[in-house]
């Protein structure tokens, strides 16, 4: 978005009406395709929005520069007010997919707000909706720009309360919305209708398609649990691998046990510790989620001697860490034998996860097993089956400890 800025300002960018064209509906057309497939019916319809938006302020002004009064103004006040409110509906609203409720609902919502505008811009009418004339700030202040002052507020607004959205949920969807709703700033600031307004709506679109892209890549190469790369990332990683370089394989202790007595939301409290000590793992190490309590660690170009002293580190840290349990009773409230049977799982538990100071609180560990290329096991797969005998004997010996392939 900043370098579309830079570019049209400094007029570096010249480019035919053809290619503009292709640009802009392009982009809408491919945007709008991948949100229905990928069912984000938030990027959907502020892609719909912002294409409207443009279509009907070209339709109401019939020239290249909105007029000072009529029907044209009239309808670039009252769009540019509305445009800046959606996307922060949007930017706020939880993803509901493209259920038929849903599609019903927004739709109405398109299509009243396009009736409100219409209405508005009626034939013979001079003056709009006494909101969007508001101007209780000197018009000398605002000389630079042909948007109203209550525009001006609901771009304010919304940028205020979209960037607040992005630092509390730091995801690219969240990032898009604030970024289109600067595009979409620069496309009517000027009051201008045409080829530098279609550029930066364009772009304010494009913000929104590459965080789909995105959205999808992190789906496929992060797991959202932990925020640790994914099996396939795993997969893809171990295929680039040149020796010499060291691979672990870490497993959590007694995780299903733990499951079982404290429940899921629990275990995701455990899964989510253990990834955040994994990923601090020093040395280049680089921790994956290959799923459930498994994961990987890969040290690229490093002996298996130099990774031990990493994983260790990695492995007393963990260790270490006291994890408060909360919650764990209610769990098997509704039924006495529940009850009885938890109380015993988790007597057994405590004992295996080593009980620290304070109600509630066990120290997690994990189990480690560690190889490198050999002249018997020089594939990666015959690396990785390596490990894993390692990871087993670790567990064998009785847990929280790592074991090097022979």
């Amino acid at each position: 978005m900043l370098a579309t800025v830079m570019l049209i300002e400094s007029h570096w960018l010249s480019l035919p009406a053809s290619a503009i064209a292709f640009y802009y509906y392009a982009v809408f057309g491919v945007g709008i395709v991948l949100a229905w497939r990928f069912h984000s019916s938030r990027v959907l319809y502020a892609l719909l929005i912002l294409l409207l938006s443009e279509r009907a302020l070209e339709f109401f002004s019939g020239a290249r520069q909105v007029p000072a009064t009529g029907p044209g103004r009239i309808a670039f006040e009252a769009i540019t007010f509305l445009v800046p409110l959606n996307l922060l509906f949007l930017g706020w609203a939880r993803e509901r997919g493209l259920s038929a409720p849903v599609v019903a609902s927004r739709l109405l919502s398109i299509f009243l707000q396009s009736v409100f505008v219409a209405v508005l811009c009626r034939p013979g009418q001079i003056s709009g909706f006494a909101l969007f004339e508001y101007s209780p700030l000197n018009p000398h202040w605002f000389r630079w720009t042909n948007l109203s002052q209550a525009s001006l507020l609901a771009f304010l607004v919304a940028g205020i309360f979209l960037l607040i959205r992005f630092f509390e949920i730091p995801k690219p969807v969240e990032s898009g919305f604030f970024w289109s709703l600067i595009g979409s700033f620069f496309a009517f600031y000027s009051g201008t209708i045409g080829r530098t307004p279609s550029i930066y709506m364009a772009t304010a679109a494009l913000t929104l398609l590459i965080a789909i892209i995105e959205t999808s890549y992190s789906m496929a190469y992060q797991d959202e649990l932990t925020a640790l790369p994914a099996r396939r990332a795993f997969n893809e990683a171990r295929l680039a691998l040149q020796d010499p370089y060291a691979l672990a394989m870490v497993d959590i202790d007694h995780f299903k046990q733990f499951n079982d007595t404290y429940g899921h939301d629990t275990g995701d409290q455990v899964l989510r510790l253990v990834a955040g000590k994994l990923a601090q793992v020093t040395g280049g190490g680089k921790a994956f989620r290959c799923g459930g309590e498994e994961f990987a660690i890969i040290f690229p170009g490093m002996s298996l001697e130099d990774a031990m002293q990493h994983l260790e580190r990695v492995r007393e840290s963990i260790e270490s860490s006291s994890f408060h349990v909360r919650g764990g009773d209610r769990r098997y409230a509704p039924r006495k034998n529940d009850r009885r049977k938890a109380q015993v799982r988790r007597g057994r538990l405590s004992r295996s996860l080593s009980p620290r100071r304070g109600r509630g609180a066990v120290s997690v560990t994990v189990s480690m097993g560690v190889a490198q290329p050999t002249t018997k096991a020089r594939e990666v797969d015959a690396v990785i089956a390596a490990a894993d005998k390692a990871l087993y004997r670790a567990k064998a010996n009785g847990r929280n400890r790592l074991e090097a392939a022979d």
